[in-house]
């Protein structure tokens, strides 16, 4: 995972010829674009529709649905816009409409009442908190506890820290002002240390049932 850094102004506006190429070639309905697009952000959509839905069947569902809809919406993408941002905004969709659907909980309504709007800002030189505990902890165990993080906290962590958006760019895609945005971002990181250690000492706890049945089988 890629530190996020403060972008050149060279390196805005070849995000911004990329952004508006990509909107020229879905106008057009481009079959070899939408083939590198898919190509080239296939794993970080699967990613977030996994940590969305935390349901391996239903985002492959969503996943499909997801390009379905960027070809036959390609031409309300202008440009202006990260390309990313834009088909974020379109996975969330699909699962909130889902949602309404099945028995699965809203993504707006899994929200803790009373969220405070408490300033957290991310450094943007050097590792970020969440590279920094991954570096320290297990990725499996991190992935796990992930998991088991309120939605909507799951969901920053994951657009900010492995997508690298912008807290901007999050408030776009999850419609939700910039400070609750920061407010689930700091709770999310305050929850994951207390329930890796949880679960580490629950894994403990089973090695030791084990050990002790091993023996007193010998």
């Amino acid at each position: 995972m890629k530190t996020s850094v403060a972008l050149t102004a060279e390196a805005v506006r070849q995000i911004e010829r990329e952004n508006a190429a990509i909107a020229r070639g879905l106008k057009r309905q481009d079959p070899e674009l939408l083939d590198r697009l898919i190509e080239t952000y296939q794993h970080r959509l699967m990613r977030y529709l996994m940590f969305l839905t935390n349901k391996r069947e239903v985002a492959e569902d969503l996943f499909q649905e997801v390009w379905i809809r960027v070809l036959k919406r390609g031409s309300q993408y202008n440009g202006k816009a990260r390309f990313d941002t834009w088909i974020f905004t379109i996975a969330r969709n699909l699962v909130i409409d889902l949602s309404r659907k099945r028995t699965m909980a809203s993504l707006d309504e899994m929200r803790e009442g009373g969220e405070d709007e408490r300033p957290f800002e991310i450094a943007q030189d050097g590792p970020s908190p969440l590279e920094q505990f991954e570096g320290r902890e297990d990725a499996a165990e991190l992935a796990t506890v992930m998991l088991t993080l309120e939605p909507s906290y799951r969901e920053v962590l994951t657009l900010r820290f492995h997508e690298e958006l912008s807290l901007e760019e999050i408030a776009i895609v999850t419609r939700a002002p910039l400070s609750t945005v920061k407010s689930r971002l700091y709770r999310g990181l305050a929850s994951l240390k207390p329930r890796l250690l949880h679960l580490r000492e629950q894994r403990n706890s089973e090695d030791h049932r084990h050990v002790h049945r091993s023996e007193v089988r010998s």
